[in-house]
């Protein structure tokens, strides 16, 4: 019997996608950002999982595309996001984000994760709720969640003198698929 599964950006996509707000924000840009190095663990007591962390790597950022805006989001201003993200995050400091779920509840679609998230050096109670899927021979794994940025101490970016913002909350998707044992 298996006792753990690792799974990383080869078997799916973590996808974070931002808002704009404020008073001109129609010149500003929804992001959807990947983070390209992330692995995963999944520790099992029997036939059921007891225990999951997932581990990203800040400076895996990478801007897939932005809606709405002027214009579009050319290479040179997706590179000026990156490094926005990066001085917000303090990447040289806190290189990693983590989640660990110290509890696994069966749920009617997969299960609930109760556990810490930590960004930047702050840790906060988070909770998932992880959907699975049999697809016969693998399972798929997926999650949407919402995090605040600034229960983490990261002021979402503005320009404009603040009209235009990054919205606080950020949705964080996760997909992956995994092989049976």
């Amino acid at each position: 019997m298996t006792t753990a599964w690792t799974l990383d950006a080869s078997d799916g996509e973590l996808l974070i996608r931002t808002g704009v707000t404020g008073r001109a924000a129609r010149m500003g840009h929804r992001l959807t950002i990947a983070m390209t190095r992330w692995r995963a663990t999944v520790s099992w007591a029997g036939d059921e999982p007891a225990g999951a962390e997932l581990t990203v790597d800040v400076d895996s950022f990478e801007v897939l595309r932005g809606e709405g805006g002027v214009k579009s989001l050319s290479g040179p201003e997706k590179a000026i996001v990156k490094s926005n993200a990066m001085r917000s995050l303090d990447s040289g400091r806190y290189p990693e984000i983590r989640f660990v779920a110290d509890t696994v509840t069966p749920t009617g679609d997969g299960y609930r994760l109760d556990g810490t998230l930590h960004i930047k050096g702050k840790s906060r109670s988070h909770v998932i709720d992880l959907r699975t899927e049999d697809l016969g021979d693998s399972w798929r794994l997926s999650v949407e969640s919402t995090v605040r940025q600034r229960d983490y101490g990261v002021k979402p970016y503005s320009l404009l003198m603040g009209s235009v913002q990054v919205t606080d909350e950020v949705s964080v998707s996760f997909s992956a698929v995994h092989a049976k044992d």
